[in-house]
Parts: C-alpha cells; sequence; structure tokens
C-alpha cells in the first residue's frame, strides 16, 4: 500500500528492530538514505553485497555502522532503500518488508507491507521530507551524506529538476553545512588502478552507431559498468550501454544524455520491458537504468541499441542543432 511521509513514519514506529537495507554494490543515495533514517528511528544499515567507491568513503569519513549480508528474519521488518528489483537483493528472503525508493519502476512495491514511492531525483529527497515531517534535528553527518547522495544520483545535477536544488538549499540553510564540505568530501575519493585500466579497455571494445546526429555507444568490460556508461557520455556519447558478466549472468548498464531523454529515451521502461523477454528483472530512471538477465550479452546490448534507434530516428539533436 502506497502511504506518504508522515503515514510512512508512523508505520515505522510500530516496529522495534528495523534493518535499513541497500541493494548490492550500494551507492550513496542508498547508504545515506539508510543512514539518515537509522540516525533519527533507530536501527540497522545493512548491506547485501558491498558497496561502490564513494559510498566506502561516505561510511568511512561518517563513522556509520553497517552490516555486511545482515538475515532479515533477525529484525521486526526490512525497510528496501533506493531499490527497485529483488535482484538488486541478490534475491533474499525478505520476510516481512516496506519499500522507500524513486525509480521510475519498482518491482518490489507489490509484495511489500506498505512503501512510499516518488519519482524525485534521488531517494535521498524523499528522506529530508520524512525528517521534516518528524521535525528530527538535520546534524552535519545526516546531512553531508544526503548531500552526498543527492548529488552523485543526480550525477552532479546534470538531472536535477527545480524541487531537487530547492532540497539542497534546504538541506544547507537546515543543517549550516556547506555545499563545499561535500565538495571537498568527494574529491578525496581514489580512482585505483583497476578502475582506470577497465575504462581504458572498455574504449578499446566499444562500437558506435550514428543514428542521425545521435551517437549510440556499446561495449563491455569485467567491472565498474556503471562508471563505464557514464564516461561514454562524458567523452560524446549521447546513449551508452555497457555490458558484464558474472555467474551465467549479464548486466547491462545504461546512460542517457538529457537531450536523449527528452527526445523519447526512457531507459528504465527499456530495460524492464527487454527483462520481461528473457525472465529477468531491469528498470531505472530514464537517463541510468540497468538490466540482469541469462542471456547472450550480444544479444541484448543490440537490442538495447536497436529499441534506442526506434525512438531517436528522424528526431533532431538539440545539443548539436542548436548551434546551427
Amino acid at each position: 500500500m502506497q502511504v506518504d511521509e508522515v503515514e510512512f513514519y508512523n508505520r515505522l514506529l510500530d516496529f522495534n528492530k528495523i534493518l535499513y537495507l541497500c541493494h548490492r554494490n550500494a551507492d550513496p543515495d542508498a547508504v545515506s538514505s539508510a543512514f539518515a533514517l537509522a540516525e533519527a528511528l533507530g536501527g540497522t544499515v545493512g548491506l547485501v553485497d558491498g558497496y561502490n567507491k564513494m559510498a566506502a568513503l561516505l561510511i568511512d569519513k561518517l563513522g556509520i555502522d553497517v552490516v555486511d549480508k545482515p538475515d532479515p528474519s533477525e529484525y521486526d521488518i526490512t525497510l528496501i532503500v533506493d531499490t527497485s528489483t529483488s535482484s538488486q537483493l541478490n534475491d533474499i528472503k525478505l520476510g516481512k518488508y516496506c519499500v522507500i525508493d524513486h525509480h521510475s519502476t519498482t518491482a518490489l512495491t507489490e509484495n511489500a507491507e506498505f512503501y512510499l514511492h516518488r519519482n524525485a531525483t534521488s531517494t535521498a529527497e524523499i528522506v529530508f521530507d520524512i525528517l521534516r515531517c518528524m521535525d528530527a534535528p538535520i546534524m552535519r553527518r545526516t546531512a553531508l551524506g544526503l548531500l552526498t547522495g543527492i548529488v552523485t544520483d543526480t550525477g552532479h545535477f546534470k538531472h536535477a529538476t527545480a524541487e531537487t536544488f530547492h532540497n539542497v538549499a534546504e538541506i544547507v540553510i537546515t543543517s549550516g553545512v556547506e555545499y563545499a564540505d561535500v565538495l571537498e568530501m568527494m574529491t578525496a575519493t581514489p580512482q585505483d588502478i583497476s578502475m582506470r585500466i577497465a575504462m581504458l579497455k572498455c574504449v578499446t571494445r566499444a562500437t558506435i552507431e550514428r543514428i542521425d546526429d545521435w551517437l549510440v555507444v556499446c561495449s563491455h568490460v569485467n567491472s565498474f559498468g556503471g562508471a563505464a556508461s557514464s564516461m561514454f557520455l562524458n567523452i560524446g556519447a549521447d546513449v551508452a550501454f555497457i555490458g558484464t558478466e558474472r555467474d551465467n549472468t549479464i548486466r547491462v548498464s545504461g546512460r542517457a544524455k538529457r537531450e536523449a531523454v527528452n527526445a523519447g529515451v526512457n531507459l528504465g521502461k527499456i530495460m524492464e520491458n527487454i527483462s520481461l523477454r528473457y525472465e529477468g528483472t531491469g528498470g531505472g530512471h530514464a537517463g541510468a537504468a540497468g538490466i540482469d538477465v541469462v542471456a547472450d550479452l550480444n544479444e541484448v546490448l543490440n537490442e538495447c541499441k536497436e529499441r534506442v534507434r526506434m525512438i531517436l530516428e528522424n528526431k533532431p539533436n538539440p545539443s548539436i542543432s542548436e548551434f546551427f
């Protein structure tokens, strides 16, 4: 059952032992949202399968206590944070659970006791609304976490809306944290040599498809698929699909520039629809999404590309045409 922020908070008060569970390879949006709720309501931050480098920095700098691979049966309820599909939780047995999420599609809400879902640019913003409804103080650590979650999930504000900036301003005003503090913490994240090697290999394997004035890139790599797809947007692609393989399952990470999204590309819907063909899971945002299926990697990459082709053909690319 969908509830609002006040009802979500009130329902959580019925439980004494709460697990705030983050998706595998948890990002700052998931970790900061779970941490903020745990600080305000009590409970445990759980990691189902590790975290990315920025989240690792956040956990270290803010001193966040986390439990690795927790057992949901040991808690009164599991609050699943920033997660749209069960595959992102490695299909663990959940028991009684609720959901707070911002993705455009989320299958996990179907069997939830209750859930709070809104198409915000980050889950951290929804959590901030809950804290405001509670009249909870926004302490420094909480604010640093929420701001980092917002910045990273919006691609450093590339996908931000007016509401995003309003929320950021409110957090800064309420907490007294300076935005410069967030940037300083984020720039301390080292990029290890394994990621650098992966990015370079991914570039050498890339295929480029030109669709009128749009550029769609496909490639594959052993790890860091999400980072690689974002990298291709930074160096000229309008849409990028990067495949990785692990344990007979393939994952495709997709990213699209705002111009492509405005032209009709919705990667969350594309990934969700393709996943149904292979009885897998997929979804996410219009500009950033992923899919997990058991299938041939090249076949899935090609299908992703062809669906984008159908949308973008004969549509002008404003990033090109506006200068002529």
